[in-house]
């Protein structure tokens, strides 16, 4: 049967001091959508698991995560199985989250067909990405090894997103073999990609069998498909949370890129891309946040805001009591929270997550 894991399990430095340790953002209220009339927020994990009831029963969706923000998940998500929620110890990369998430679905379906998906993306239509995902299941029918990553049209020559080129056709519409994966590139090369018609944006989504993907680790990274055999091993419940506390930190870091994707792809037709022409927003920075706001007098605004002669701003205040008033300011990121206010550039809002260490640094843990 088809399942899917929704990997939720990152803390989203870049979107302090909104995102905290004991909050990330894919657990904030910060994604609007007046679809419906009713012009609320929710969470992007919200957004992750409807996309996926599009295609899938709910009882098949899974949530991987972080164990301290198990019980905030489930608040988040009252349809998730509890037995549904998958919880990492200590983070151990993506390789290792993959895998114990793989584990666990084949676990109680031997021959499962996984997708592996982001929560911290915002994707529409829906429609199109529910239509994708199908085609991406069905291609492992033609090609039971294969492992199928999700590219996605490019709109702009983006530098910030990894590409994938198209190879040779596979028979199923809308699937090619992957030729190529390449790093983020500069902005000239990102330009010769996009005019090319030849290249997707690489989404980090993928679906595979789950046994395929606990294969490619026993071949490529056999110390974590032992670990993860140790874990499964155990009964369900406080016993199996013991072995999986021992062993999880143990598990060499790397990711599923590293460890399975760029091994596979070393054989033709191994690796396959699905086309994916979505509206696809990655939220890991504020100006991508950005995106998501209101905007209200030239600026992007979340919660209560004022601006005078101000324009090109990202403000964002998560005290519904608390507004943020701006006189002649000009392209900045201002964020107001109970313990902190952030202020800088948008053209300095990469840098946020190296403010955060500095913080740490002075001040401690207080404020992350």
């Amino acid at each position: 049967m088809r399942h899917a894991v929704v990997m939720a399990g990152g803390s989203g430095t870049r979107l302090w001091p909104l995102s905290r340790a004991t909050r990330p953002k894919q657990l904030l209220d910060v994604v609007h959508d007046d679809s419906d009339g009713a012009g609320g927020a929710r969470s992007l994990l919200a957004e992750a698991f409807a996309r996926l009831e599009a295609v899938l029963p709910a009882e098949r969706i899974w949530v991987c995560t972080a164990a301290r923000y198990g019980a905030q998940v489930q608040a988040a998500l009252p349809r998730l199985r509890p037995d549904r929620l998958v919880l990492e110890p200590v983070a151990r990369d993506t390789a290792n989250a993959v895998g114990l998430a793989a584990a666990l679905v084949a676990e109680t379906d031997p021959d499962a067909e996984l997708a592996v998906v982001s929560a911290d993306h915002v994707i529409r239509p829906v429609e199109a990405f529910a239509a994708a995902l199908s085609t991406a299941f069905d291609a492992l029918t033609a090609r039971p090894r294969a492992l199928v990553t999700l590219g996605i049209r490019p709109t702009s020559p983006a530098t910030g997103f990894g590409y994938v080129r198209r190879g040779a056709a596979t028979g199923v519409p809308g699937v090619a073999e992957a030729a190529a994966f390449k790093e983020k590139p500069d902005r000239a090369t990102a330009e010769v990609y996009l005019a090319s018609g030849e290249y997707l944006w690489n989404s980090g989504m993928f679906v595979w069998r789950a046994r395929t993907v606990l294969d490619a680790l026993a071949d490529h990274l056999p110390a974590t498909a032992e670990g993860l055999d140790r874990v499964v091993a155990a009964p369900a419940g406080p016993q199996r949370d013991a072995v999986l506390a021992e062993v999880f930190p143990t598990l060499p870091k790397t990711s599923v890129d590293y460890a399975v994707l760029e091994p596979a792809a070393t054989e033709p037709g191994r690796v396959l891309v699905a086309d994916l022409d979505v509206d696809w927003l990655d939220v890991g920075s504020w100006p991508a946040l950005a995106q998501t706001l209101a905007t209200a007098d030239g600026n992007a605004v979340g919660g209560l805001a004022v601006a005078l002669d101000s324009a090109g701003n990202i403000v964002f205040s998560d005290d519904p009591g608390h507004l943020v008033a701006l006189v002649g300011v000009r392209d900045s990121v201002v964020v107001a929270t109970a313990d902190v206010t952030m202020v800088c550039p948008v053209s300095d809002a990469e840098r946020v997550k190296q403010l955060l260490a500095t913080v740490e640094e002075r001040h401690g843990t207080r404020f992350s």
